[in-house]
């Protein structure tokens, strides 16, 4: 990778973990309040587990996203990938809402609505990434992985309380 390759491919991981880090004005203060206070699943994994998880996952993302923006101006993929692009600002953007509505607005039923609408647009990103970057089509599978048990986390705190 060039130095100016490798600098852009940067800014997209950093703006990806930059709208993490924006999700967790909501998250951080309501952990020990009013998550804390919810009934949980048994499958619930460990607090500690999902600021690294997501971290990695923010960073797989960026990395997906950087190689959709490459192949921009190749004539056989520009369309597909401005698709591509549109339909991963739509899921970054369900993905910082689900934040503001499970933590801020403290309602998992508004998480759940918003959880369901995140995992359909991160699969049809995934769908509009393998037209134009098989790689970056596999970079996202984790996160959508990730999304599935959080969903169901969230599934199951909506139930229990």
């Amino acid at each position: 990778m060039r130095t100016r390759s490798v600098l852009i491919a940067a800014a997209f991981v950093i703006g990806c973990e930059l709208v993490g880090l924006a999700g967790s004005a909501f998250t951080i203060p309501a952990i020990p309040t009013w998550y804390a206070s919810l009934s949980k699943p048994s499958f619930t994994p460990p607090s500690w587990l999902f600021a690294p998880v997501w971290t990695a996952l923010y960073a797989l993302m960026g990395m997906a996203v950087y190689l959709v923006w490459s192949e921009r101006k190749r004539r056989k993929a520009s369309r597909a990938a401005r698709a591509a692009l549109c339909a991963f600002l739509v899921q970054l953007a369900l993905n910082f809402l689900w934040s503001a509505a499970f933590f801020g607005a403290r309602s998992p039923a508004y998480g759940m609505a918003v959880i369901v609408l995140l995992a359909i647009a991160i699969a049809s990103c995934i769908a509009l990434f393998w037209r134009v970057s098989k790689p970056a089509a596999y970079l996202m599978v984790p996160y959508l992985l990730w999304t599935v048990v959080a969903a169901s986390l969230n599934l199951a705190v909506l139930l229990m309380n």
